[in-house]
């Protein structure tokens, strides 16, 4: 029972570096495949979720975890969590974290390049429109991936203020007549 409670400084500083390391790298991607890797699980995305999971568990609690070394390694990742909450309030690092919204559809028109980019489908579009209400492709001014990864749409009907939109990307799709 008393070796639960033993840690070297050695081991600990290693915790610490390892779970950094391995942090950033979860960050990293995330960055890459986008936010929606981590929304909408369906159960083999919970699956690989838990895989996930379990790698990056051992990979951070080294061969041995012992209770001191799961809390040395809990601490940090709540700290890095922490610090990245406070340098997200610099604009610079919360988009370089965090991709832009994207436009997805704009006036009732599909932006296919902007779909394929963020590995958006038309039937996931659709599906999005129809839990909106609405009832043809026509009814959306616009949908928006949100950086969390969630699908927000605005339907068609009043004025779209530009302040709304003003920090999504691919805005300027071609205007319908």
């Amino acid at each position: 029972m008393a070796e639960q409670f033993r840690i070297s400084a050695e081991t600990a500083l290693t915790v610490v570096v390892t779970t950094v390391m391995i942090y950033l790298a979860f960050i990293a991607l995330v960055r890459l495949t986008g936010s929606r890797s981590l929304t909408g699980l369906a159960s083999f995305d919970f699956a690989a979720v838990v895989a996930l999971g379990a790698v990056i568990g051992r990979t951070i609690l080294l061969k041995e975890p012992t209770l001191m070394i799961g809390l040395v390694a809990l601490s940090t990742l709540f700290g890095m969590q922490g610090l990245l909450g406070l340098l997200r309030q610099n604009r610079r690092v919360d988009r370089l974290i965090h991709r832009r919204p994207t436009m997805l559809v704009f006036q009732g028109e599909l932006l296919r390049e902007n779909m394929r980019a963020c590995h958006v489908v038309e039937d996931e579009i659709r599906q999005t429109l129809r839990r909106a209400g609405a009832r043809s492709l026509d009814d959306a001014e616009c949908v928006v991936l949100e950086r969390n990864g969630a699908v927000s749409v605005v339907l068609a009907g009043a004025r779209l203020d530009p302040w709304l939109i003003a920090d999504v990307a691919g805005v300027e799709p071609p205007r319908r007549s």
